[in-house]
């Protein structure tokens, strides 16, 4: 009796609480004060790409990019070290993309170059040393080949988590971002309204740098062609919002930066005061703020160009020198734009730009035919399983019926708390999982049958049946669970998203068909004593 009482106690409880988190997903509008409890749950299940629309993207990360790019900064720090050695006259140079070339003509500097190599620049590798006219040499150096595997494998990493953190400032809600290969990203992002909107975030390198304008030489000559040494061509985009035309204005910079986005603490959208336009603030930490501070000293009344992805936001002129560390990117933004600039920005520029290589958008109207005909399918399914069980097993059948809706709500229940995305083919492992919930229940009715014929009273009948059938069942769906486990582990996309609700499932039919049917029949043939089973 009191065994029977905890078995009840646990029964309800879990009944409610898995009532509980079904609620949210049922209910469209929660009341306020559900909302702010902080004890209720709030989530509900969340809908896969196939069931509500939304965009699927694949992204090949040009890892050649990064590499090129560490060899740039490798070749500046270079030059930065050469100068607090005191080694000079040296001339650097970059002969191809991969490669930098030193020139020493003092050859009384050669040692101390060779030092300097061995203890700051490890990763650099000689390729080849040759000496010129009057003692000087040249010194060929690149990565060797498991640094720029290292570069590339590093590149891919820190794009697909620069990615999930840009998607996840944008609120999208469970979106799927996995490594593919080598260097390939595949992003499923599921309720997504605006698609271009998200691949312009996701796709945005976001390098944020600060350099100085050329204003010693002619600008027009550059856009000829002719751009001087040390400088690039640059242009300031500027889209005139009443008439849609867009005005190039060309920059002549110098290539060397003074200060980049690595480091930004903060960038946030405010309101300009004076013209009431959107315009992006930026926090650098310490070292950031010292830089700052230090480059604007040193070129008052010079321009500062302020570059992102070889865009010039803006280019004004210095008045003064800045303190604490803040700047702003001004231009002609939407309140839309700017607030997906501030959010690049924030999550860091990618390693390297991607490509899109296969682009899918699911349609909203398809995610709904889908839940539809999966809705009517289980529907239907399940009727029929109800209605034979219902038939064939008399009494039996409408406990077994019981079971088998406690046992949706709680599939329903463990989607919502896990916060897991039901997918078409999660839809899939549910009907199966009924299928499964109701062959228990026929295992262990069909043993009771046989107890009652070889004369056995209804409690000896009950008894001897589950005990006969407890094991059979265990051990048909705890192998089925660790093969969902192993899908869940391994597969991906729709694989998965049926072995979770497969993994679930499992678990809530073996609650009810060896805990809650057992719980009701206890109850006629203990409490009630009822002289003949109804199976």
């Amino acid at each position: 009796m009191k065994r029977f009482k905890w078995k009840l106690l646990l029964v309800f409880g879990i009944t409610a609480v898995a009532c509980l988190y079904v609620v949210p997903s049922v209910s469209p509008n929660l009341p306020q004060w559900w909302m702010q409890s902080g004890l209720l749950p709030t989530e509900k299940i969340h809908l896969g790409l196939d069931l509500q629309g939304g965009i699927h993207l694949v992204l090949e990360v040009q890892t050649d990019k990064a590499v090129e790019s560490r060899l740039e900064r490798t070749a500046d720090d270079l030059r930065a070290a050469l100068r607090v050695a005191k080694i000079h006259p040296v001339r650097i140079e970059r002969p191809n993309a991969l490669q930098i070339s030193v020139h020493i003509p003092d050859p009384e500097k050669v040692s101390a170059f060779d030092v300097l190599l061995d203890k700051e620049f490890q990763s650099l590798r000689v390729v080849s040393r040759n000496a010129r006219q009057g003692g000087g040499i040249t010194v060929v150096l690149d990565f060797p080949a498991k640094e720029i595997a290292y570069i590339r494998d590093m590149a891919t990493r820190q794009a697909m988590e620069t990615i999930r953190n840009r998607i996840d400032q944008f609120g999208v809600s469970e979106p799927d971002i996995r490594r593919q290969g080598k260097d390939r990203i595949l992003i499923q992002l599921p309720g997504v309204k605006d698609p271009e909107r998200a691949k312009k975030l996701i796709g945005k390198t976001a390098r944020l740098e600060f350099k100085l304008v050329d204003e010693e030489h002619d600008v027009r000559e550059a856009v000829k062609g002719h751009v001087p040494p040390g400088d690039q061509l640059l242009y300031q985009v500027v889209v005139d919002k009443a008439t849609g035309r867009t005005k190039r204005t060309p920059f002549l910079v110098k290539k060397r930066s003074y200060l980049t986005g690595e480091y930004l603490t903060d960038a946030r959208v405010q309101i300009d005061s004076r013209y009431s336009e959107p315009y992006v603030s930026l926090d650098f930490d310490k070292k950031g703020a010292r830089l700052f501070e230090r480059i604007t000293a040193a070129n008052v009344k010079k321009r500062l160009a302020i570059v992102l992805d070889n865009i010039i936001h803006s280019a004004p002129v210095i008045q003064e020198k800045i303190s604490g560390g803040r700047a702003r990117i001004t231009g002609s933004f939407s309140t839309e734009e700017a607030h997906d600039l501030a959010i690049v920005l924030r999550a860091g520029a990618l390693p390297a730009p991607v490509r899109i290589l296969e682009e899918r958008t699911v349609g909203p109207s398809l995610g709904r035919d889908s839940i539809h005909k999966g809705l009517v399918s289980m529907w239907i399914g399940g009727l029929l399983v109800v209605l034979f069980i219902a038939i064939y097993y008399k009494g039996a059948g409408i406990i077994a019926n019981m079971a088998l809706v406690l046992n949706i709500v709680l599939i329903a229940a463990g989607l919502a708390a896990f916060q897991a995305t039901l997918t078409l083919p999660g839809m899939a492992g549910i009907i199966l999982t009924i299928g499964m919930a109701v062959d228990a229940n026929v295992i262990i009715f069909e043993r009771i049958r046989e107890e009652i014929l070889l004369g056995k009273t209804p409690r000896a009948a009950v008894d001897g049946g589950y005990a006969k059938a407890t094991l059979t069942i265990l051990d048909a769906n705890i192998t089925t669970l660790i093969a969902a486990v192993v899908l869940f582990q391994f597969g991906t996309g729709p694989v998965k998203g049926f072995a979770v609700t497969l993994s679930i499932g499992i678990v809530a039919s073996l609650f009810t068909a060896i805990i809650v049917s057992r719980l009701i029949f206890d109850y006629f043939v203990y409490e009630r004593r009822i002289r003949q089973l109804s199976i």
